[in-house]
């Protein structure tokens, strides 16, 4: 089996720090609506869990609320504000693509309570964060970088990103499995390779698509990953994040440490259900559909929606998405291709 392979080629395991986005990839699901109550209930439960870093923002990150991708219903400053007072032992941290938060809005969030900023850039643009994680370093903030949609380069060119990013001062770098197309033996491949190419820690973000989260997970922390992403029941957009109560109780069982207390951790899950959604993500067939394309899990919506209106397929929308490798960021280009599709089926 290939747990068994990996876990006995290495004598030693580090602990597994979970990095918790609920606060901001959740915000996705509830088109960035969360308010100042929903946000300290969650971020009070995380902090009695023990959870080392708790991330918040808008679900693109800092300086993304816009007409295109959605406006939140709190500016950054609110939301930073609100979770930091809740968080009097776990760190905070903020997420920001170049393009979408400024070098201003970044300042702006470690002024704020910021203790770990990320960094996220396409899988093969890694230059566009130089700046920002010089920024994030002079500010005495924890800088990582993370590559989006990870699963469109090859194992060797994610590694040799992840090593630029290194050099720009990335202290943790990593990869993102935004459409959910992984499977564990792709995660195993890619984590190995970035492990090889870096002395920084190194991060796994997944997603649910295919059902495999925990897995993928699991096969990261087995390839060398220390860095854990998940969510509350595995809040997010489509069929969501990795779980991350779940998550902890699968670590548990390997051996791995975590820090979390589990009884503490399934409470702030509790909270989660309870107060952040109307109901946990779940794998229907659009978001299997976006996992097999290989298209990023926040299109779900604005498909569903361009589906409806020109009254196409939405699984025939979210796999020409996928031929035409669209990205997050070309949200503008979906309505164009259901017009195509439109088209072509007359």
């Amino acid at each position: 089996m290939w747990i068994s392979r990996i876990r006995t080629s290495r004598a030693a395991w580090p602990s597994v720090l979970i990095h918790d986005p609920t606060l901001r990839d959740g915000h996705h699901a509830v088109g960035h609506q969360l308010d100042v109550d929903q946000l300290r209930a969650y971020a009070t439960a995380t902090n009695a869990a023990r959870v080392p870093v708790v991330e918040v923002g808008h679900g693109n990150g800092l300086g993304a609320s816009s007409l295109q991708i959605g406006r939140a219903l709190l500016d950054d400053a609110t939301m930073l504000t609100t979770v930091r007072e809740a968080l009097t032992s776990s760190k905070m941290g903020v997420f920001m693509a170049p393009g979408w938060g400024t070098s201003q809005d970044l300042t702006a969030a470690v002024h704020l309570g910021a203790d770990v900023v990320r960094i996220a850039a396409h899988c093969t643009e890694a230059d566009v964060t130089e700046r920002h994680l010089g920024t994030a370093r002079s500010l005495s903030a924890e800088a990582q970088g993370v590559l989006l949609m990870s699963h469109m380069a090859s194992p060797e060119r994610l590694a040799e990103q992840c090593a630029l990013m290194v050099k720009y001062g990335a202290q943790a770098v990593g990869i993102m499995d935004s459409a959910g197309r992984y499977l564990p033996g792709d995660v195993i491949e890619r984590v190995h390779a970035i492990t090889e190419a870096v002395d920084v820690p190194v991060i796994f973000h997944g997603h649910n698509n295919l059902g495999l989260a925990v897995a993928n997970s699991l096969a990261a922390v087995e390839a060398g990953a220390s860095v854990i992403d998940a969510t509350a029941r595995g809040f997010g957009t489509g069929a969501g994040n990795t779980q991350l109560e779940a998550l902890v109780a699968v670590l548990d069982r390997r051996g791995f440490d975590t820090g979390i207390g589990l009884r503490e951790v399934l409470s702030a899950a509790d909270v989660a259900a309870d107060h952040l959604m109307k109901a946990p993500p779940s794998i229907d067939s659009i978001a299997v559909a976006g996992g097999l394309a290989g298209v990023f899990s926040g299109f779900k919506r604005p498909v569903l929606e361009a589906a409806r209106a020109e009254g196409v397929n939405a699984i025939d929308l979210f796999l020409a998405l996928g031929q035409r490798q669209i990205v997050a960021g070309q949200e503008d280009l979906i309505g164009d291709v259901a017009r195509q599709l439109k088209a072509g089926s007359r």
